[in-house]
């Protein structure tokens, strides 16, 4: 680890020669434990490689993002023959750039109309101009807000700070020819909680976590349990983001509170069932937005 110590270099370079000898072993060895043997050290490799940015907490919590979640989830499913990895004819740099960032193909060229969006600079100077704002905020009157306002303002730092930071990567894959998929699509619009998570907030997560965790818990256990064993996992993995940033022991308050919203959404898919099957007119948009925007960026 001294070689790749606060050096984004060698730690681009490292996981990027894990990332291509997994494609390797992928070539030569069938899905199953074999495959799974001969990348378990590609993802410790992704795992470890974080801890090297020994002075920047930033960079630790971004790159374990990068490569100690979404990538070691990726080779994982790569072991099992699933996952954005196991696409046939795949180009060596689409691999690399799917498996080490947060991006996602689009397949088939996308469907009609599914162009990326253009990306507003009125919009993008709002979030920058936030994010400069909450830091002056954390330097010198963070103690003196309440604690709910804190939260709040560490939510929307997170927001701003992924909307600016995933969109640069993902106009940099177009501009190497690479067509990908929207990682936010307005999550301040969400109607619900499985509106919110599902399909509007972080959607390289999801992508990463259905086919990982929902899909096989789902096909055994049922809906339900396939939906509380993804939020446990989110949980549990926001957990592991923490202490890559602070190097603390986790306290399980993320995993709790991730554990309430895969419970809650369970139950609002059951009233919104039972919703329907009563023929009530369905609730306004502000009322469902209003409902979950105070838990909604935690």
């Amino acid at each position: 680890m001294e070689l790749l110590r606060d050096s984004i270099p060698m730690v681009s370079l490292a996981s990027s020669a894990a990332a291509l000898y997994a494609r390797v072993a992928s070539a030569f060895l069938r899905p199953g434990l074999p495959r799974l043997a001969a990348l378990l050290p590609v993802v410790a490799l992704l795992a470890a490689a974080p801890l090297a940015f020994t002075s920047s907490a930033m960079l630790r919590g971004t790159s374990a993002f990068f490569l100690a979640w979404l990538g070691a989830f990726k080779v994982v499913l790569l072991a099992a023959g699933l996952g954005p990895l196991a696409v046939d004819g795949l180009p060596v740099l689409s691999f690399l750039f799917t498996a080490l960032l947060p991006v996602k193909l689009r397949r088939g060229g996308g469907c009609p109309g599914a162009a990326a969006k253009s990306v507003s600079l009125v919009s993008c100077a709002a979030k920058v101009a936030a994010i400069a704002t909450i830091l002056h905020l954390y330097e010198s009157k963070i103690q003196l807000l309440h604690r709910y306002i804190r939260l709040a303002m560490y939510g929307i730092h997170i927001y701003c700070f992924l909307d600016l930071l995933l969109p640069c990567i993902a106009a940099a894959g177009s501009a190497l020819g690479m067509e990908l998929e929207p990682p936010f699509d307005r999550p301040y619009l969400a109607s619900s909680l499985r509106d919110f998570w599902g399909r509007r907030w972080n959607l390289m997560v999801s992508a990463i976590l259905r086919p990982s965790v929902y899909d096989p818990v789902r096909a055994r256990a049922g809906k339900a349990a396939g939906v509380v064993a993804t939020f446990l996992i989110s949980g549990l993995m926001h957990e592991a983001m923490v202490y890559y940033m602070t190097l603390r022991l986790p306290t399980g308050e993320m995993t709790a509170f991730f554990l309430l919203h895969g419970v809650c959404c369970v139950a609002e898919e059951w009233c919104a069932r039972r919703w329907v099957a009563r023929r009530w007119a369905a609730p306004a948009r502000p009322l469902g937005s209003l409902a979950r925007t105070r838990p909604s960026f935690y």
